[in-house]
């Protein structure tokens, strides 16, 4: 769920039904936007829906107010479903509706990234850096009339912020600065103790399998709540915020670490579009595996709700989890598994 806009808990919801002259044409094109900007789903032909809300009722009022002078007719209900679509319904078209948002700014954001080239130009650079805060701008609109908390932000919030850091002079630098020269080479990357955080998704058991099964066999997993974590001397972090391996543009955990190992491997480059598609929901490589995998961690999520990720020690002060790699053995052989009967 994103965090940028406020949770609607109501059941209420607000219709606003109206009908429109048929001339002046750009009269519909002016009220089909407000109701775009303003985030209303159509429900049904001239029926809109919002879910109740002092600013969404104001927002209503303003728009009802336009379609009148306009010519037209216009009325305003507050209602509760009680028959035909659901409320779950109506907020899933909020959700769809909102990730369709999403996936244009990661679209225009993607195809950005592509035309960044070494040694450009100061006015090149520049350029790129005005799109890049239109589509800040853009993000910040859509989450503005976000009411559910569609799953599309993430992926396209991740994708320029590393935009911006590419951007920025130093940009590169501060990435690179994450993990010393030591951490290029396999040999820097055993015997240590990788830390990410709780709970049970594919990119994290992925990359966790990944790095027990080909970077460090003597791996230790310690699990944490999210932001805020300190790493101490010896530690590791992925896929969580300030990692040393995480998310990087519109590549997930599991494909960095690859690139961090410089493996090519055809088999394990398979894995990571898999992962890829299920854990960044953008069809990337359209990976018919997907669909299986996606299953397969939702059901271990399912049995692990309100428990760590996996089977681990007891909580040591502070709150954190340790637990040897042994103790992930069942979770991860699942996975892999999984992997080998697709």
């Amino acid at each position: 769920m994103n965090v940028g806009a406020p949770r609607t808990l109501t059941l209420s919801w607000l219709l606003l039904i109206h009908q429109l002259p048929a001339k002046p044409a750009y009269l519909r094109v002016k009220i089909w936007r407000r109701l775009q900007g303003i985030g209303a789903i159509a429900v049904k032909n001239a029926v809109h829906v919002l879910p109740m809300s002092e600013g969404a009722q104001e927002d209503f009022e303003w728009l009802m107010r336009e379609i009148v002078e306009g010519g037209g007719e216009a009325f305003l209900s507050e209602t509760r479903l009680i028959d035909g679509l659901s409320d779950d319904e109506i907020r899933k078209l909020f959700d769809q509706a909102r990730d369709a948002d999403y996936e244009e700014i990661a679209k225009d954001a993607r195809a950005l990234t592509k035309s960044l080239r070494p040694n450009m130009t100061s006015e090149a650079v520049n350029e790129r850096r005005t799109q890049a805060a239109r589509l800040r701008k853009r993000l910040d609109e859509v989450v503005a009339i976000d009411f559910f908390g569609a799953i599309g932000r993430g992926a396209v919030d991740r994708l320029l912020s590393d935009l911006e850091a590419r951007l920025t002079e130093d940009g590169s630098a501060m990435r690179n600065a994450k993990v010393d020269a030591k951490a290029n080479t396999l040999a820097a990357l055993r015997n240590r103790t990788w830390v990410t955080r709780q709970g049970v998704h594919v990119d994290r058991i992925g990359s966790a399998w990944l790095i027990r099964r080909f970077i460090d066999p003597e791996a230790r997993f310690k699990f944490v709540s999210g932001k805020g974590y300190r790493p101490v001397e010896g530690e590791l972090r992925f896929d969580m915020f300030q990692a040393e391996f995480t998310h990087e543009g519109d590549k997930c955990t599991f494909e960095v670490l690859l690139d961090r190992v410089a493996t090519k491997d055809p088999a394990l480059r398979a894995v990571a579009e898999i992962i890829h598609d299920i854990d960044l929901k953008d069809n990337k490589f359209g990976r018919h595996e997907a669909v299986g995998i996606r299953t397969l961690i939702d059901g271990i999520a399912s049995t692990t709700i309100g428990a760590a990720a996996v089977p681990m020690m007891p909580a040591r002060s502070g709150g954190e989890m340790e637990g040897r790699v042994p103790s992930m053995r069942d979770l991860l052989h699942s996975f892999e598994s999984d992997l080998s009967s697709h």
